[in-house]
């Protein structure tokens, strides 16, 4: 489809420019003048504050996509974690949550690391997953224990450092993205990116150490045509 999808009406730009743009920025660890450097080095001329607001705009629009066509369809085991933020000298608390696979679940900011806090973040999970999971890993932390006899008195839960390196490892995306943006301004601007950010990471998180070659190559040409097909492209 081109630019008159009603979707990118009134936009000056062809869908593939504006849709390819969004891809970028939310693919790689790229600030928004960095977008703005690769789009003119093909000679495709727009502001940085453009890009920001396309990745804004679509970026939100694709991700709730994303999200919806996986819905149910994630890992039955839950790995949670939460890493600390500073935002403008304050401590914030990125609580998050993937599968075995590692596939992010739900990632919410918040301000407080406790048992209200864990609460929170398990209710979204249910609500966005329509149903409990097998087993529930977590580091030591107490309140995880504290909110699952609440919300999920049902489900296994393990509580061990070691287990737990499959949630800690995927804040890294974000942290590379922090240094890249010099930190985020807003706790609202943390949880917008992050809601946009790892839908789009989910659609294009492939596995290359457990198959061959031409099996990843088929996996990411999917993904690529999905991506496509998302953005109306």
């Amino acid at each position: 489809m081109t630019d008159r999808d009603p979707l990118y009406r009134r936009h000056r730009f062809p869908a593939e420019i504006i849709a390819h743009a969004v891809w970028l920025y939310f693919r790689f660890p790229l600030s928004l003048r960095m977008v703005e450097d690769m789009l003119a080095a093909r000679g495709i001329i727009v502001s940085h504050q453009t890009v920001r607001l396309w990745a804004e705009k679509f970026g939100r629009t694709f991700a709730n996509e994303i999200r919806r066509r996986s819905s149910g369809r994630l890992g039955d085991k839950w790995y949670l974690d939460e890493a600390v933020i500073s935002i403008r000298g304050k401590k914030h608390w990125l609580w998050r949550a993937v599968d075995q696979d590692g596939f992010v679940l739900e990632v919410l900011v918040q301000s407080r690391r406790d048992a209200e806090a864990a609460k929170r973040l398990m209710r979204k999970l249910l609500k966005g997953q329509g149903r409990a999971p097998r087993v529930m890993i977590t580091d030591k932390l107490r309140s995880y224990g504290a909110a699952k006899q609440e919300i999920m008195p049902g489900v296994v839960h393990r509580s061990h450092k070691g287990l737990n390196n499959r949630a800690e490892n995927s804040h890294q995306p974000v942290r590379r993205r922090e240094r890249i943006m010099k930190r985020f301004k807003s706790k609202r601007h943390l949880q917008r990116f992050v809601s946009i950010h790892d839908p789009i990471a989910n659609l294009f998180h492939i596995p290359r150490h457990d198959i061959p070659s031409n099996h990843h190559r088929e996996l990411r040409t999917a993904a690529m045509n999905l991506w496509a097909k998302i953005a109306r492209v």
